[in-house]
């Protein structure tokens, strides 16, 4: 078993922490990932997003500067335990060197400037996944939430706005150059955009099952079923919110639920797993990334094979890595 996991904020945790004097970095800290807790968790490979908050920052492009510049010191730092990649070859290498592996993604098209110069620039400093927007439109698109009831979670109109003019530049410009499209957030309306504009396939980072759990952001089994007709993926977010509406639910038994629901709609190479640790509230049913061999054997209880769990956990996302990690 090891875990691959499309999205988690702890740059961001440890970013803010440095900004206070705190003593908080990947080696060891007190949030929900850090090194000791992905080799608890039998970790392959981390995803670890930029998230620019367009609220909190005047700078957005700046901002995204300064997360890779802590994320790049915090790979120095910590090269014996994890190492960036940027090439799939480098995911083997690592595993047989006894190091975990780390992927640079962008959550949040902002810093982009609806500029395609800055996409190539932030590829070249490594980024190989953006998330196209966060919770606000921007110069690419839509999100959901600009079409939900904030109190109930729930979409109050069918009628949406998805990319922009720039928005379909720059994600046709991420197939050439063969960065990672990420639709999680979107508005549902993005996503057929990104269906109908691009070719290649694309991934849903930290998105659930709208069927299993009616908050806006989770994905309706139409577009579930087109992700995984395009050969994307859907990364199981971890957020209780997004699991389920039963606060008396158990996390992992929704997970299951989620999990066997993409099985149905889309098939099982389109599940994988995006936990957005960091992102969200602690849960004392998943306090940490360390729990993750727990959820694979509760998807083996629930008859899921070990291959299908292998599917999940990490195979289903390195067939997509090695179309674009070339």
């Amino acid at each position: 078993m090891n875990v691959i996991d499309m999205h988690c904020d702890t740059i961001l945790r440890i970013y803010d922490a440095k900004n206070k004097n705190q003593m908080q970095g990947l080696a060891k800290n007190d949030f929900q990932i850090d090194c000791s807790k992905l080799e608890a968790g039998n970790y392959l490979l981390q995803n670890f997003a930029m998230f620019v908050d367009v609220e909190s920052t005047n700078n957005p492009y700046q901002t995204a500067k300064e997360l890779i510049k802590c994320f790049n010191e915090e790979m120095n730092t910590n090269q014996e335990l994890i190492r960036p990649i940027t090439h799939f070859g480098e995911i083997a290498k690592n595993q047989a060197e006894g190091k975990i592996s780390a992927l640079l993604t962008m959550e949040e098209g902002a810093p982009l400037e609806g500029n395609t110069e800055k996409l190539q620039e932030f590829y070249d400093l490594g980024v190989r996944m953006l998330t196209l927007t966060w919770n606000y439109p921007n110069e690419i698109g839509y999100p959901n939430a600009s079409f939900s009831d904030e109190e109930t979670g729930k979409l109050v109109t069918s009628e949406q706005k998805g990319l922009t003019e720039k928005g379909i530049e720059i994600v046709e410009k991420m197939n050439d150059m063969g960065m990672i499209i990420d639709v999680s957030h979107g508005s549902d309306q993005l996503v057929r955009d990104v269906l109908t504009y691009t070719k290649r396939p694309f991934v849903a980072s930290h998105s659930n099952a709208r069927s299993i759990c009616p908050h806006f952001r989770n994905l309706p089994d139409e577009l579930i079923r087109a992700i995984a007709n395009r050969g994307g993926v859907i990364g199981i977010n971890f957020y209780d919110a997004f699991l389920s509406d039963n606060p008396k639910e158990k996390l992992i038994n929704a997970i299951i639920k989620h999990a066997q629901h993409l099985y149905q709609i889309g098939g099982i190479d389109v599940i994988g797993l995006g936990s957005d640790f960091d992102g969200i509230r602690p849960h004392s049913d998943l306090k940490d990334c360390s729990v993750l061999p727990t959820i694979y054997e509760a998807l083996k209880k629930a008859g899921f094979s070990t291959r299908e769990c292998d599917q999940i956990f990490n195979k289903n996302v390195l067939r997509l890595y090695k179309e674009f990690l070339v």
